[in-house]
C-alpha cells in the first residue's frame, strides 16, 4: 500500500510534463496535417501533402484518372503524397510515348520533395515549440512545476519530434512492390497500362520509373487505355460461391485473357447453380477450371461442354465425358490441375459427406501426382491449399529445376509465396465468400500474375481487392523469382 501511494503521489508531481509532452506532438502532427505545397514540374503543378495515422508509404496520385501507386518506405507513421493537380498534356505525351527523360523527371519530384519537407520539419518544429509553450503557461505552478522547466520539456519534445520528420520522413530503399488503388472499373485498366509501359522484364523492377511512364499513359491516351502490354498475364480466380453480382468485375480484369478458376464456383454444384453459373466461361479466352469442395462432377462436365478447360489429375474433361491429356497449353503456359476430392456427387445427391479436410494418403496422392509432372508443367492448379502441403514441403526441400506456380483458393485469403523457383498464389474470394459467408465481410478478390513465356518465369503478381458496397479497388504488386536470382 506505501509503495502504491508513493506511485500515486510521484504520478501527480509529473503530469504536468505529461500534458506538455503530448501537446507539444499534437500540435507536431497537426503541422503535418495541415501544411501542403503546391509545386511545379515539366509536367504540371503537383500538391505534396502528408497524411499522419497511416501505414508509412510514399502516395502517387492523379485525380483526373481516379489511380494512384502506393509504395513502402516511410518509416514514420504517415503517407507522403503526391498529387497531380495540374497537368501539361504535351509534356504528358512526350512522357508517355518515350520522348522525355524520365529520369529528369524523377529528379525533379525528387528535388521538390526535398524541398518540401525541409519546409515540413521548419513548421512542425514552430508548431510544437509553439503549443508547448502555450500548454507550459496553463499549468504553470501546478503540482510546483516552474515554467522554466516546463518550457525546456516542450523544447525538447519539439526538437526530437522535428528531427524525427527529417530522418524517417523521406522515402528510404528501393521502391519496390507498389500498391495500385482506383475504383473498381479503373483498378484492371490501370494495372495494364503500367505493363503496357515497360518493354521487358527486366524493365518491371524500376518501378518508380513505370508509374511514372505508366501514369502518363493514362492521362494521355484515355481513348486506348487498355494498352497492349508486351508481357503475358494470366488472371486467377476462386470461390464465387455463386455470386454472380461479381461477374463484372471479374470480366474487366480479364480482359479477354486467359482466367485461371481454382474452384468453388458454386454453393452445392446443383444443375439449377450451374444455370446461373454457367455464362462464366465466357469471362476468360480460355477458361481453365478446377472444382471445388462446393462444386460437383454435373458442374464440371456441363463447363467441359460449354468449352471451359476442365483440369483433373486424370486428364482434361472432355465434352463426352472421357479424359484427354494430363498437361494442356493455356496461353504458352504448360498446366495441369487436380479437382477436388470433396467435390460433390449427384450420384450422392450432392451432399458434402463431410468436412473437407485432407487426409495424409490424399496428401501423398497429390504428391505423386504432382512429383511425375516437375519439369512438362509450369502451372499446377488445385483448389485446397492443404492439400498440396506434403508437396510444398518436398519441393521447399529439393526445389524443382525450372520455375513452378501452384494457383489455389479455398481459404478466402489472398496469399502470395516465393520460394526457390516455386511460387504459390491464392487470389482470396472473387465472390466475396459468397452469400452463405456474408459474415466474413471479405471484399472481392483476385490475382493478376504477369510472366515471361520462353523460358517460363513468373515476373510480378497483381493482388486485387474490391469493395463490393462502393466499388474502391486496391492492387499490391510484389515481384516474384527474386529467391531464384
Amino acid at each position: 500500500m506505501h509503495g502504491l501511494a508513493k506511485a500515486a503521489r510521484a504520478a501527480g508531481r509529473l503530469w504536468p510534463f505529461a500534458v506538455v509532452v503530448l501537446a507539444t506532438l499534437a500540435g507536431v502532427v497537426g503541422a503535418a496535417a495541415i501544411y501542403r505545397s503546391d509545386r511545379q514540374i515539366s509536367v504540371g503543378t503537383v500538391r505534396i501533402s502528408v497524411e499522419p495515422g497511416h501505414r508509412g508509404a510514399l502516395d502517387i496520385y492523379v485525380p483526373l484518372v481516379d489511380w494512384g501507386a502506393r509504395f513502402p518506405g516511410v518509416r514514420l507513421p504517415a503517407r507522403l503524397r503526391i498529387e497531380a493537380r495540374t497537368v501539361d498534356s504535351r509534356a504528358v505525351a512526350r512522357v508517355a510515348s518515350g520522348r522525355f527523360d524520365v529520369v529528369r523527371l524523377r529528379r525533379e519530384a525528387r528535388d521538390q520533395v526535398a524541398a518540401y519537407l525541409r519546409r515540413l520539419v521548419v513548421i512542425c518544429l514552430l508548431a510544437g515549440l509553439a503549443t508547448g509553450a502555450l500548454v507550459s503557461l496553463a499549468v504553470r505552478g501546478a503540482a510546483g512545476m516552474r515554467l522554466r522547466t516546463l518550457l525546456a520539456v516542450g523544447g525538447g519534445t519539439a526538437l526530437l519530434a522535428a528531427a524525427a520528420v527529417a530522418l524517417l520522413m523521406p522515402p528510404r530503399g528501393s521502391l519496390a512492390n507498389p500498391e495500385y488503388y482506383a475504383n473498381g472499373s479503373q483498378i484492371p485498366v490501370a494495372l495494364r497500362v503500367a505493363e503496357g509501359a515497360t518493354n521487358s522484364a527486366q524493365a518491371l523492377e524500376q518501378d518508380l520509373d513505370d508509374q511514372l511512364v505508366g501514369l502518363a499513359r493514362l492521362l494521355s491516351i484515355p481513348n486506348e487505355r487498355f494498352g497492349s502490354p508486351s508481357l503475358p498475364r494470366l488472371t486467377l480466380a476462386s470461390d464465387l460461391h455463386n455470386n454472380v453480382i461479381a461477374l463484372p468485375a471479374l470480366r474487366r480484369a480479364a480482359a479477354g485473357g486467359p482466367l485461371f478458376f481454382a474452384g468453388d464456383l458454386t454453393d452445392s454444384g446443383l444443375p439449377l447453380e450451374e444455370q446461373l453459373t454457367r455464362s462464366i466461361v465466357q469471362e476468360g479466352n480460355p477458361f481453365v477450371f478446377v472444382s471445388g469442395n462446393h462444386d460437383s462432377d454435373t458442374l464440371s462436365r456441363a463447363l467441359a461442354r460449354d468449352g471451359a478447360i476442365v483440369l483433373t489429375q486424370r486428364g482434361r474433361l472432355l465434352p463426352g465425358g472421357g479424359h484427354g491429356p494430363v498437361v494442356v497449353n493455356v496461353a504458352g503456359l504448360r498446366v495441369a490441375g487436380y479437382s477436388d476430392p470433396f467435390e460433390r456427387r449427384r450420384s450422392q445427391g450432392y451432399r458434402a459427406l463431410r468436412e473437407p479436410v485432407p487426409t495424409q494418403a490424399q496428401k501423398a496422392a497429390f504428391r505423386q501426382w504432382l512429383v511425375r509432372l516437375l519439369g512438362r508443367i509450369d502451372v499446377a492448379m488445385v483448389h485446397e491449399p492443404a492439400l498440396a502441403e506434403t508437396a510444398i514441403d518436398s519441393l521447399v526441400a529439393a526445389p524443382p529445376d525450372a520455375p513452378l506456380v501452384l494457383l489455389t483458393g479455398h481459404t478466402h485469403e489472398q496469399d502470395v509465396r516465393d520460394l526457390t523457383r516455386l511460387t504459390i498464389l491464392n487470389g482470396g474470394t472473387i465472390g466475396g465468400g459468397g452469400a452463405a459467408n456474408a459474415k466474413e465481410n471479405q471484399p472481392y478478390g483476385l490475382a493478376v500474375m504477369t510472366y515471361d513465356k520462353r523460358p517460363f518465369r513468373p515476373l510480378a503478381v497483381d493482388l486485387v481487392r474490391i469493395n463490393p458496397r462502393d466499388g474502391a479497388a486496391n492492387a499490391e504488386r510484389r515481384l516474384l523469382g527474386r529467391s531464384s536470382r
